[in-house]
């Protein structure tokens, strides 16, 4: 009964707006900031997450294997990360914010939520995952009040080759 409501109620469109504007909002300021900055740099924040790692109650990481992503893929990558991180923060804000491709804007949000969290950075992303799984969840009608009113029917009818009328209806 909540997910019908959430996916498919106006009021429900109403408040997943509100929050979606928040989050959308908090991601582009963040992307913009490392964007326009004095030169946003991952290296320090990646060689702390892989010299201290999420540790268990046994001491050891419990996380091994994002440590091994680190410092395997991540370090030896960091400037392909220092160019996708402010970018991909901006872009899911300005997704989330103008409530266009909402649901894949918030996924890729939520995995850098994710990949945040696994390095160890617990912050507000707590908070931000917990909202960005329910405007995951309510899929359309998290952005029906935004731009995927319109992008969402013509993605159906372009690429998926539906009709006018089934792209309106299953949107």
């Amino acid at each position: 009964m909540f997910a019908k409501w959430l996916r498919e109620n106006n009021i429900a469109a109403g408040l997943l707006t509100v929050i979606r504007v928040w989050l959308g909002y908090n991601w582009m300021t963040a992307g913009w900031g490392k964007l326009t900055g004095e030169g946003f740099d991952a290296s320090g924040y990646l060689k702390n997450a892989v010299a201290n790692p999420v540790k268990g109650p046994d001491g050891n990481a419990v996380y091994g294997w994002y440590v091994n992503f680190l410092e395997s893929f991540a370090i030896p990558n960091v400037e392909l990360f220092n160019f996708i991180v402010p970018l991909g923060e901006f872009l899911v804000g300005l997704g989330l914010l103008l409530g266009t491709l909402t649901t894949a804007a918030m996924f890729f949000g939520l995995v850098m939520n994710f990949s945040f969290f696994l390095a160890g950075t617990v912050s507000h992303n707590p908070t931000d995952i917990f909202f960005g799984f329910i405007i995951l969840f309510a899929g359309y009608n998290a952005g029906k009040y935004g731009l995927d009113r319109w992008v969402v029917p013509f993605i159906r009818k372009t690429v998926f080759k539906q009709t006018p009328e089934a792209a309106h209806k299953s949107a």
